[in-house]
Order: C-alpha cells, then sequence, then structure tokens
C-alpha cells in the first residue's frame, strides 16, 4: 500500500478529452451553491472543521487517515479518521509526548506507508541548536504508537515541509530548504536507504523560487510519461495570506522541474483567500483527491487554516487540473455514492474519562501544565515558563459562533476561568482570583482588567460567548440559571492570536500543582447546527 498510486497508469479521467471552455462552464456550475442535478450528490469544504494546517492524507486499506500541524500546541499532529474523505473524526495524535531531540515548532507531518508500515516525516526545531530540522518516526499501524528515529534532514538552516516519494522501489525525500538563508528558496530531493531512514547520495535541486514569492508543501505524483509536483506558492499565513497552487513537471526523478505556463492550478475566490500545502491520496478505483489547507474569507478567516478536499485530473494537455476549475471551491461533488456529510456537532465534556479527551490541546512551549480527570472533574494546573502567568487547555473552534461554559469550583487564590487563548501574551482570561471574579485582557503581555467583582461562592458557572470569529461577550452565574453579564459591550479578539494559529477557546488557571483549579463540566456548543 502507499500514499497513493506512484507508477500505475490509470484510465484516463472522463474529464481529460473535454474542451477547457466546457471544463470551465462544468466547473462554474458545480460551485453554484443553489445547483441540484438529478443523482448528483454534494459536499461543503472544508471537510475537516478547524486549524488544521498542512494536512497529509493516507489511504490504509479502505480507510483514510489525515494528520496535520499542531505548531506550539500539544499533543502534537492530530491524526483524524475517515471512511469517505468526506466525514472524519480525531482518533489521537502522532506523538503523545515531545520527540526527545525536540522543542518546538511542529509543522507539516507527511505520513507514508511503506512495507506495511507508516512513516511519519516531520519538522520540529532542535532543543540543542533551535533550528528546523525534518525527523522521521515508523508505527505498526496509523493509530499506532509512533516510535522516532530522530532527525533526518539537516541541511540549512531551517528545513521543512517533507514529502516521500517511491520511485519504482527507490525512496526519495523532498523538502523545502534556504526559507531563513540568504539565497533563494528551493525543493530539494534525495535518495533514501531501502528502510527510509538514512539519506543517501547527494541533494538535487527540483525548483528555484526564481520570483522570490515562496514556495514550499510540496507532493509529487506520476501519470503516464511525467513526474507532476504540486507546491504551494505566496504566503502561508495570516490575514494577508495569499497562498496558491501551483504546479511544474519532469520525466526524470531526481531532476529540475518546468512550470506550468497557466499557473497556479488552484488559489482563492470570492470564498476563500487563500489556498495550498496538501498532499494526495488515491481511491480504489485510481481517482486522486488533493487534501490541503485554506482560508476562509471574512469571519471565516477566524477558524484557520482548514483542510480542503479537491479531486484532481490529468488532462489531455498532459497538465492537473481540479474538478471544479482553478477557483478554490466550497462546493463539491461527493467522491462516492451515497455520501452524506455530517453537521458539525457540540463538545461537551463531564470529565468523567479516565484521560482527557483527543480534541484538548494545551500550550506546551509556554507553560507546564497539568491536567488530571478525578470523579468527573478536572484538576487543572500550570505556570508559564519565566513569569507569573498560567496554563491553557483549549479547543480548536469549528465554527465562528459559539458559547463556550464550564463549572469552576475553586476557591485558589490564582487566576483560574475560561480563556480565549492566542498565546501567553496575547489571551483574554475571565474567572476567579482571590475571592474576586474578573474579566482580564492581555495584548503584548500588558494586562488590563476590565471586569471585577466580590464572589464568595465557590461554585461559579461562567460562559463565554463568540461571534463572527473574534467578538467576545461573557457572564457568570451562582445557581446556573440566572446570568449576570460581565461585559456591557462586546470585546474585539481580533488581535488574540499569534502569526500562524487563531484564538482557541478554553480553560485556564494560575494555580500550582499542589493546589489545581477543579473544573466540574466544559461544553462548547454550536447554535443552529453549523
Amino acid at each position: 500500500m502507499s500514499s497513493f498510486i506512484h507508477i500505475k497508469d490509470n484510465p484516463p479521467h472522463p474529464m481529460a478529452p473535454v474542451s477547457s471552455l466546457f471544463q470551465f462552464c462544468l466547473a462554474c456550475l458545480l460551485c453554484l451553491s443553489s445547483l441540484t442535478v438529478s443523482g448528483q450528490d454534494f459536499y461543503m469544504n472544508p471537510v475537516i472543521r478547524g486549524d488544521v494546517a498542512d494536512p497529509t492524507v493516507i489511504r490504509w486499506g479502505d480507510v483514510y487517515y489525515a494528520a496535520g500541524t499542531s505548531s506550539e500546541w500539544a499533543p502534537h499532529y492530530p491524526l483524524f479518521r475517515s471512511s469517505d474523505l468526506v466525514n472524519w473524526e480525531q482518533v489521537g495524535h502522532v506523538f503523545g509526548q515531545l520527540p526527545s531531540w525536540a522543542s518546538s515548532s511542529f509543522w507539516a507531518p507527511e505520513l507514508f506507508v511503506y512495507q506495511g508500515k507508516v512513516y511519519c516525516y516531520y519538522t520540529a526545531r532542535s532543543k540543542t541548536t533551535g533550528r528546523s530540522y525534518i525527523g522521521v518516526a515508523i508505527a505498526e499501524t496509523p493509530e499506532g504508537e509512533y516510535v522516532d528515529h530522530g532527525p533526518l534532514v539537516d541541511f540549512g538552516t531551517e528545513d521543512i515541509d517533507a514529502f516521500i516519494f517511491n520511485a519504482n522501489g527507490r525512496l526519495y525525500i523532498t523538502w523545502k530548504a534556504y526559507g531563513l538563508d540568504p539565497r533563494p528558496i528551493e525543493i530539494l530531493c534525495q535518495p533514501l536507504s531501502g528502510d527510509g531512514l538514512h539519506l543517501e547520495g547527494e541533494a538535487v535541486t527540483l525548483l528555484v523560487d526564481e520570483e522570490n514569492i515562496g514556495m514550499e508543501g510540496q507532493c509529487i505524483f506520476r501519470r503516464g510519461d511525467w513526474y507532476y509536483l504540486l507546491y504551494a506558492a505566496r504566503g502561508c499565513c495570516g490575514p494577508g495570506s495569499d497562498y496558491e497552487v501551483r504546479v511544474a513537471r519532469s520525466r526524470t526523478l531526481p531532476s529540475a522541474f518546468v512550470p506550468y505556463e497557466d499557473n497556479p492550478i488552484l488559489m482563492g475566490s470570492a470564498d476563500v483567500l487563500s489556498i495550498g500545502h496538501g498532499t494526495l491520496v488515491d481511491t480504489p478505483d485510481g481517482r486522486l483527491f488533493y487534501l490541503c489547507h485554506a482560508y476562509l474569507r471574512g469571519d471565516g478567516f477566524y477558524c484557520g487554516r482548514q483542510p480542503f478536499l479537491q479531486e484532481l485530473f490529468v488532462g489531455s494537455d498532459e497538465w492537473p487540473h481540479f474538478l471544479t476549475g482553478r477557483l478554490a471551491c466550497l462546493r463539491q461533488p461527493v467522491p462516492f455514492p451515497e455520501v452524506r456529510q455530517i453537521a458539525v456537532s457540540d463538545f461537551v465534556d463531564d470529565f468523567s474519562e479516565e484521560e482527557l479527551r483527543d480534541e484538548w490541546t494545551w500550550n506546551y512551549v509556554y507553560c507546564d501544565v497539568s491536567a488530571q480527570t478525578a470523579g468527573g472533574s478536572l484538576l487543572l494546573s500550570g505556570k508559564a515558563k519565566g513569569t507569573n502567568r498560567g496554563a491553557a487547555l483549549c479547543l480548536r473552534p469549528a465554527t465562528t459562533d459559539y458559547a463556550f461554559s464550564t463549572v469552576l469550583v475553586s476557591g485558589a487564590k490564582e487566576l483560574s476561568g475560561l480563556t480565549f487563548y492566542g498565546n501567553n501574551d496575547d489571551n483574554v482570561v475571565f474567572g476567579c482570583r482571590n475571592r474576586r471574579l474578573q474579566l482580564v485582557r492581555r495584548k503584548a503581555g500588558e494586562e488590563t482588567l476590565l471586569f471585577d467583582t466580590f464572589c464568595r461562592s465557590r461554585r461559579v458557572y461562567l460562559k463565554g460567548t463568540v461571534t463572527k470569529g473574534h467578538h467576545l461577550s461573557f457572564s457568570y452565574s451562582l445557581d446556573g440559571s440566572t446570568w449576570i453579564p460581565a461585559t456591557s459591550n462586546s470585546l474585539d479578539g481580533s488581535d488574540v492570536m499569534s502569526w500562524d494559529r487563531i484564538s482557541r477557546p478554553g480553560l485556564y488557571t494560575e494555580a500550582p500543582p499542589l493546589h489545581p483549579a477543579r473544573f466540574d463540566h466544559f461544553a462548547l456548543r454550536i447554535p443552529g447546527g453549523q
């Protein structure tokens, strides 16, 4: 098994011989949200909701697995499973603990099926040098324990975005190099040993960023006599992102690839701000689907870089094209008959399970975090490294509008409660401290107290409401039914984020391990079933 078919030539896609004008017209029709076609069903992108950048996807038998960037959040590399490519559930993480050599910046994992096992090639920053290397880990199954084999690629100041290709039994690794060095960005390629754990030979340049606009997130596939290199160009992250997907090709590997004259082949649209950085997976009947990430325009931006799925084919011009055209399209035809997309649901945790649920993430880079479930409660403690601030335990928001709430049972002196969290210096906390109920906003490390009232109760119900992804309001209750607003007007939380990460709702505490904060319940509810 492989992540997609590398060598086998498949029958021509039914779209291949049609004219470009007809393709354009069909793409326009497919993207119309009001379209209904007898016997044709559709799904809506994103297929995985929430901030899961740089996705990778494989097929393991008839089941698909995907993983993505976790950056400065733990656990590392969220792992998802699907039977139809449209509906995904999180089933864990690649790493529950830090690999011994790595410290942070867990970016762009690449899953690869080889010799009946699953390899994960990944980017992380070294504890000793502070540089980004590419490491490798192996598991017996996609959901098994990944055993780390340490750094593999150490080439320049920054080595990121691994991709593995199997050419007639010869393994090659490709990656982006020179991102932080005073020379153009390149996509490099080098042979791997038969076990996939060591470099062999010399690195060869596949593509150079001659326009100096940015280039990364590549993947390779073969059809007929050509090797095709898909890659992301331009800016990856933040409100100014203009990511797009380009393609180049070569008849041999490894060798220089020639870019397509009509690039890009996928780009932003009226609904999509930017799109790129993904990999391909094949279906049992040989079709190819590209799973990448995209920022939505407008309020949807605040859900982050979300995984999009689009079918790709090689046309009669011997270049790849997307089924619904060059402009990124939310509405897509289902990959298999009878597939129905399931709406995103509420998240409710009564902390009755022995271990934390897979959806929880914590800010490990900034804080030492301890989270334990005990008797239907969560005991949370943590201190930020080098400061008096605390730890955040958060969820990736899947929609722009939601309410999140908890029951805080704590007489701790330290601030504990709900948070809307970007990083250690940029966050909003609504909770209790020294018998005071407070709303605290931090911006660039500066703290502002927005609400402060005496609270003698040891059991307090707290609620935060988010609209349009970044408008915040908070309220509290002493009995769980009568709610008192803590904000007269909504707060603008649009700046509560980091350059590559969006804000996350969740829980916060500054309590020490000997006296943790206790939370009896947490819920994130979505109005109207978005």
